[in-house]
């Protein structure tokens, strides 16, 4: 027998689909308006004809200026993001498991300033990390080391640690093994889905970065995508085919990330939750 489905199940269901087609909406305009010919970018929801000469004048077939310079922006977005990330998990895991697992005097005035931290707007700070790091202006170094820090990373793992029996590392202590044994054979292992969340998250946040970049990259070799495109393309300006396909270009790796990682990002994701 068929359970039948109530008024207000079909009331949610449809309330559900309607916000998620709002909030998919403005992908999916990108895209078409990305496919778009030239004269009929922002005329039409849905073209009657498709074209990829947006993504052409980016990479150099369509007779962009110095169409190079996207190539080698969305290089450096990499470049930038995979180091930044990696190094934010390192540094989060390491300082997660120290103060949650390895008891030491000062360990409570670590823990009220790294928490006094969270409570301020990270565009405070912008000045005086520029003037400290300005030596390092125009280089990875400069992109990637002041963004290693993740305060909101260390505070997940801390949480997550509080979760793991502590017998777990004093067996293997036990067995001879170091604390950076411990940290690469047992604690990484048994993070992976908050190390997951953590690396997605950093990624995405440094692959968005705009302020900073532009503040201590101004040499267009060292410019990000993000960056670029808020600098080649004005509101409403000649080029939108063009602007909506570099969009498409800077949410792609986004994507690709989620969809490889997917379920240990759902996992991260529920302990969140919790």
């Amino acid at each position: 027998m068929k359970k039948k489905v109530s008024v207000k199940t079909v009331l949610i269901m449809a309330a559900t689909l309607i916000l998620l087609a709002i909030s998919l909406f403005p992908f999916y305009y990108m895209v078409v308006q990305s496919l778009q010919p030239w004269d009929m970018v922002d005329k039409t929801l849905a073209p009657t004809s498709l074209t990829l000469r947006s993504y052409e004048y980016l990479i150099g077939k369509g007779g962009a200026t110095n169409s190079m310079m996207w190539v080698r922006a969305l290089l450096n977005s990499l470049l930038v993001s995979l180091p930044t990330a990696v190094i934010s998990v390192a540094i989060g895991l390491a300082m997660g498991y120290t103060l949650s697992k390895l008891g030491f005097r000062g360990e409570k005035f670590i823990m009220d300033s790294l928490l006094f931290q969270m409570f301020f707007p990270t565009i405070i700070l912008l000045v005086p990390r520029y003037m400290i790091a300005k030596s390092l202006a125009n280089t990875y170094a400069g992109m990637i080391i002041p963004m290693c820090i993740s305060i909101w990373a260390i505070f997940m793992y801390i949480n997550y640690f509080k979760t793991v029996p502590g017998a777990v590392f004093e067996a293997a202590r036990i067995d001879g093994a170091g604390d950076l044994r411990i940290l690469w054979s047992i604690a990484l292992p048994v993070t992976k889905s908050v190390s997951t969340i953590v690396f997605l998250s950093i990624f995405m946040q440094r692959w968005s970065e705009l302020m900073w970049d532009m503040l201590i990259s101004p040499d267009i070799k060292m410019q990000t995508l993000n960056v670029l495109i808020s600098t080649q393309f004005k509101p409403m300006g000649a080029f939108p085919g063009p602007m909506y396909a570099a969009s498409v270009i800077l949410t792609l790796p986004i994507i690709i990330l989620f969809l490889c990682f997917s379920k240990y990002f759902k996992e991260g994701i529920s302990f969140m939750l919790k």
